[in-house]
Parts: C-alpha cells; structure tokens; sequence
C-alpha cells in the first residue's frame, strides 16, 4: 500500500513527541551541536503537516526543558536563536494553514523581545481550528504542578473543592485532551520530566531514529502501532472485555 494511502482504525486525537537525538545526529555527522537543532526544527513542519492530514487535533512538542539551563551557553543561545527565527520565519505559514500555536511552559527567563514575539504568534493563530501545535519551551512537568499549586492557593479554592478535573484546568495544557500517544525519539526510554500529569494514561512509542530523521514513514509508523493496542486506562482486560459486551443503555423516544 503506497505511504499516503495507509489507514488506521483509530487515530490519537493528542500526540506528545519528545525530539530527542537532534544534538547526537550533528555529531554523527563531525557538526556541532546546534547544526542538529535546526535541522530538527525544519523537521517539525512535515510532522505537524502530517498530523493535520490524519486528523490529529492536537500536536505537542518537547522543544526545551527547565533543566536545558544547564547546557552549554553556546547551545542554549542557539536554541534561543532558533525559536527566534522560527517565530519571524513559520508563524505567517503556520497561521495560513490554521494552525493555532500555543506556548506551555514559563516565559520567565527568556528574552522580554522573544516573549513578546511568543505572545504575538499566539494571538495571531488563537482562533485557528485546524491542529493545534503545542511548544513545550522553557517546560518542565514538576514546574507546572507547582505552577499550579500556586494558582489554586492564591485563588483561595478550599481542600475538598481540589480533584483532578480543577488540577487539569490549572495546568499549562488545559482545555486541552490528554495526550493518547507519547513519542520519543533516538532510543532513550525515559518520560524526563514531560507531561507527566497528563501522559498518566498515554500511549507510549519509542523509536531509535534520531529525531531529524523521524520523516513521515516513521510518524505513520508510530500511528500503526498505536492503532493496534488494546487501550485501558488503569482497567483490567476483563474489565475492558466486560464493558465492550454490556448492551447499550435502552433510548428514550419519548
């Protein structure tokens, strides 16, 4: 069956990818490191352009982590850079083909002349409808509970008022679906600090392809294999058999 004419019984509504690998892929290559993060930027148009097609609605990247800090300053001015030159170059484009981009994550700490590009691009697409693209930058999982922690105490929401549906609507993601598939890219078999509160039931799928090589063949890939697991969040197979044989409720046409 040719590539563009593959079906799924089932497609994630939400798709979370970690972009790892961009920094090895260089250095496979005697480049340095931030050759291999702008070579997994351009990467992420066809990614997001193939989501669209599928009928994925949301698509959430892992762009820079709270403990990315940490790296080299060279590096982490290049991935400023980047994000930079993302914004003035793909924002035009990206709300063309209505896209709604949206930033989780904390802006502190980032550059007031980025922030104020960061908030331009997301007033300009926020009506869009087609995909929404997510740019984890700045992001960490644990920093977002705390994040939202802070919120419900200063909105003064008393102790029994707090349950998962008001921590949801304090997080960076909310009025957001929780991701259904998890993707990782370059072989490393961690969840390092992403979406941790809503990756609690995701579909996860682990591939050794460094990301500026994970193309579309291996996004369908991934599709694929979602596709053909049984989900459960936290329920039995027998309960999921169970559920699946009980006859539907009887329909009032009254």
């Amino acid at each position: 069956m040719a590539e563009t004419e593959r079906k799924f019984n089932r497609v994630p509504t939400h798709v979370a990818i970690i972009m790892d690998g961009n920094g090895r892929w260089a250095q496979q290559r005697g480049w340095v490191r931030v050759r291999g993060h702008h070579a997994g930027t351009e990467n992420i148009r066809r990614i997001l352009e193939c989501c669209a097609e599928y009928g994925v609605k949301v698509l959430t990247l892992y762009a820079f982590s709270t403990e990315n800090w940490s790296r080299p300053s060279e590096e982490v001015q290049g991935l400023m850079g980047i994000l930079e030159m993302m914004l003035k170059r793909e924002v035009k484009e990206l709300h063309k083909n209505g896209v709604q981009l949206r930033h989780i994550g904390r802006l502190d700490g980032i550059a007031p002349n980025l922030q104020q590009q960061v908030r331009e691009a997301i007033e300009l697409t926020r009506n869009n409808t087609r995909i929404t693209l997510n740019v984890a930058f700045n992001y960490g999982g644990r920093a977002e509970l705390v994040d939202a922690v802070r919120r419900i105490v200063a909105d003064g929401v008393k102790p029994e008022q707090v349950d998962e549906t008001l921590i949801s609507r304090y997080l960076y993601t909310a009025g957001t679906p929780d991701p259904d598939l998890f993707i990782r890219t370059a072989g490393e078999m961690r969840v390092s600090n992403f979406l941790i509160w809503q990756g609690a039931y995701a579909e996860y799928y682990c591939t050794p392809v460094f990301w500026p090589d994970f193309d579309r063949r291996e996004l369908l890939s991934a599709f694929e294999a979602y596709d053909q697991r049984e989900r459960k969040f936290g329920k039995t197979r027998e309960q999921v058999a169970a559920e699946a044989a009980r006859p539907a409720p009887a329909v009032s046409r009254a």
